[in-house]
């Protein structure tokens, strides 16, 4: 019976909001797997597992360093999904970059490291955030009229060690949605679309709703092309089990890459329940190969 630890975070004193965490561990539990909820920053004996499975883990992007340590100590104890050597190039968003060189159409992205000038636009509406966040934390959209609050944003992520990502804001999000396309085992899993997260005017560092109006969406061709092409350019691509592609329309109308989540994307099993066999299935699949 191959044993799986289902790798999550301590959210105390609040409950756990990952609704896929009982139904996999369910499903795995009836595909004959012993399967383990824990915390990736807990004493646990990874090397008594035949598989390290990353869901839940969001408290990293504040413990970036320490979160990627583990990941490499993990990674060396036992068979970890998605990799230490994915997980560190995907946890730091400058990611974006590399995608661009390689040709992918992505978000355009400017990066600010902590020293460097308030460098922000003065004719359009853009997005300010950390390149180590999750959940549209410490990220806000400003118009150039509200130049002095995108300057505070900055030096609050600048004092706290953050490099600042800045890209437009795609007017699109607000008519056509923001898309995730989910990838398990090599294969298209399903699609999600949601509304636009950034209200106009909203703090930085106010509650958001991370994935508001999220529903089932059917990818089109040129959304799976784009994606495709984003997993292709991951550097040692040949060792992920999932990933999450987010996709926003460019002026063009064609698909572009906002983000690229391999570290700990929700599934929204709950919203897509014809996948969790699928799922069930390559994570046994990835179980069976051994720690290598």
């Amino acid at each position: 019976m191959p044993r799986i630890a289902l790798v999550t975070y301590d959210p105390r004193p609040e409950p756990s909001h990952d609704r896929d965490l009982p139904v996999l561990r369910e499903a795995l539990t009836a595909a004959g797997a012993g399967a383990d909820v824990v915390h990736w920053d807990d004493a646990v004996d990874w090397a008594a597992y035949d598989l390290a499975l990353i869901r839940s883990t969001w408290d990293y992007s504040w413990r970036t360093a320490e979160f990627v340590a583990w990941a490499e100590r993990c990674g060396k104890a036992t068979r970890l999904a998605n990799p230490a050597a994915i997980v560190r190039w995907n946890t730091d968003k400058r990611y974006l970059g590399d995608l661009a060189r390689a040709g992918v159409p992505v978000v355009p992205t400017r990066y600010l490291a902590p020293g460097a000038a308030p460098d922000l636009p003065g004719d359009h509406e853009y997005v300010v955030k950390p390149t180590s966040g999750a959940g549209a934390r410490y990220a806000a959209r400003y118009t150039p009229d509200r130049h002095e609050a995108a300057v505070r944003h900055l030096a609050r992520m600048h004092e706290e060690g953050f490099t600042a990502m800045v890209q437009p804001y795609v007017r699109s999000i607000d008519t056509r949605g923001e898309r995730a396309l989910q990838f398990f085992g090599g294969r298209l899993l399903h699609a999600s679309r949601k509304q636009a997260v950034l209200a106009p005017g909203a703090a930085f560092d106010a509650h958001k709703v991370a994935h508001p109006g999220l529903e089932p969406w059917t990818a089109t061709e040129a959304e799976r092309a784009v994606a495709e092409r984003a997993l292709a350019a991951v550097p040692e691509a040949d060792g992920l089990l999932y990933a999450r592609v987010d996709l926003v329309d460019g002026e063009d109308g064609e698909p572009r890459v906002m983000e690229l989540e391999l570290v700990e994307p929700n599934l929204f099993l709950f919203l897509h329940p014809g996948s969790v066999e699928r799922v069930v299935e390559a994570v046994l699949a990835e179980a069976g190969r051994g720690h290598s």
